[in-house]
């Protein structure tokens, strides 16, 4: 997705599958905790029922309306973690297995040890 956009103008624009199908409407959006980059939306997905989380990349945020490469029922079969609240490293994991996308980089393997300590700029 676009980083660029400001989450604010996420809330409330209709959300559509792959198909074009609408799904809802977004209702939050979750930011990275390091980046401070929009990662995640909620979606309300019907009056009477939940919010099912969708990831931001690598959908599209096209003509006021955001578009989710993934079909209906998966996205209404992610995991509930409810909203309003923060996720959890263990929950967006959760999320990006639903998905089945890879991991972000933040989750990646730490660096090595001989990196500990120098200092940006200087070489060995």
């Amino acid at each position: 997705m676009q980083t660029d956009i400001d989450p604010r103008r996420l809330i409330g624009r209709k959300a559509f599958d792959r198909k074009g199908a609408k799904i809802g409407t977004v209702d939050e959006v979750y930011l990275d905790d390091a980046t401070g980059v929009p990662e995640w939306a909620a979606v309300r997905t019907g009056l009477f029922s939940r919010d099912a989380f969708v990831p931001l990349e690598p959908s599209e945020f096209v003509e006021d309306a955001l578009h989710v490469p993934f079909d209906r029922a998966l996205i209404k079969g992610a995991p509930d973690f409810g909203v309003g609240r923060h996720l959890s490293p263990e929950q967006e994991l959760q999320l990006y297995r639903h998905y089945g996308l890879d991991s972000p980089p933040s989750e990646a393997a730490a660096p090595d040890d001989r990196d500990f300590g120098r200092l940006a700029g200087q070489e060995e």
